[in-house]
């Protein structure tokens, strides 16, 4: 009964998704723009039989980098990702999203993508590749989920990259003291543990394998 309350219960979760997730920032403290906002995939699906995106929830990602390059804070949107299916290789995420952006009126010069990449390991070895960021004086933000945002960072330092962070979509929000909050269970809050204990693994997997 104890268990079933701690792994329902979601004011428990919050508080351990919180000291997991990497803080998030106001955009009024960025003190200064940037030439490149680095946003990682993992935001989609493709339906080929309808041909169009279904978008998850951690779509936040790509619609907070558009805020961000429409108020000036980043210059150019870099995508990061292909795909992350091992036998179906066709739809290349960071092209979905190229196109996309396309479709909402944002230049073509002011989107760069790799493709080639299947996890946040191979996001950071490529896109470092790519931007090559030891030959040149570039600023970077890297722009994530919070909860991926630790394990991110790690790989990306890993490969030499200076940046700075903006961790989006957080599921640990404001402190909610409501009795539904604080002692109704909720079967949704597995799905958070689910995505909390994965990139927990994720991240001591990536250390011991020398990924970050």
């Amino acid at each position: 009964m104890i268990i079933f309350f701690v792994f329902t219960n979601p004011f428990l979760q919050d508080e351990f998704m919180r000291l997991w997730e990497v803080k998030a920032i106001h955009q009024q403290d960025i003190i200064k723009p940037y030439d490149y906002g680095i946003v990682l995939t993992g935001m989609l699906t493709y339906d080929n039989q309808f041909e169009r995106i279904n978008f998850l929830r951690s779509t936040d990602r790509i619609l907070q980098t558009l805020d961000l390059y429409k108020k000036g804070i980043i210059s150019k949107i870099f995508i990061t990702g292909g795909s992350g299916e091992l036998l179906n290789q066709k739809n290349k995420e960071a092209e979905i999203l190229k196109d996309y952006l396309l479709l909402l009126g944002i230049p073509s010069e002011d989107i760069l993508i790799e493709v080639n990449s299947r996890n946040t390991y191979e996001n950071a070895r490529e896109t470092v590749n790519i931007l090559n960021s030891k030959k040149n004086d570039n600023t970077y933000l890297l722009i994530t989920s919070a909860y991926h945002m630790r394990r991110s960072a790690a790989c990306f330092k890993k490969q030499g990259l200076e940046f700075d962070v903006y961790p989006t979509d957080r599921y640990a929000g404001s402190r909610k003291f409501t009795p539904d909050h604080l002692f109704v269970p909720k079967v949704d809050t597995l799905q958070r543990w689910n995505v909390l204990l994965r990139e927990i693994v994720g991240f001591i997997t990536y250390k011991i394998v020398g990924y970050c």
